[in-house]
């Protein structure tokens, strides 16, 4: 993927997952609400760290294959157990939680896409 279309391609899907991952420590106490085990804070510094660390990998293409299949799971997962009760549960939420779902639903494609289609020797190509 050495296009100018590929590197923009790349930056503008990672961009927002490092943003994502930084609002996850800025908003812990609120977010650990929404985690559906023990230990939410925990849990959410955790995905912010996935999620910088998933942006940088992207970025610099280091184990992208890998590190898209493992967002693209946990972005599915986050649909499921997140999103999904809010929109079966109706009321006031509903809409809301159905356009997260969906975004977590149309990123987690977008990264089992990614993992599927980027070969291994990418991973150690230098730009």
């Amino acid at each position: 993927m050495n296009s100018t279309i590929g590197k923009i391609g790349r930056f503008v899907y990672a961009t927002p997952f490092a943003i994502f991952g930084l609002f996850h420590f800025m908003n812990a106490n609120a977010m650990a609400g929404m985690v559906p085990l023990p230990g939410g804070v925990f849990w959410v510094y955790l995905t912010g760290v996935a999620l910088i660390g998933a942006s940088f990998s992207l970025i610099i293409q280091k184990k992208v294959k890998l590190v898209a299949l493992l967002l693209g799971i946990m972005l599915l997962i986050f649909a499921l157990s997140i999103h999904l009760p809010g929109v079966i549960s109706g009321g006031e939420g509903m809409q809301s939680s159905m356009s997260s779902m969906l975004k977590d639903l149309a990123l987690s494609g977008a990264a089992f896409f990614v993992s599927g289609v980027y070969s291994d020797k990418e991973d150690s190509t230098e730009e």
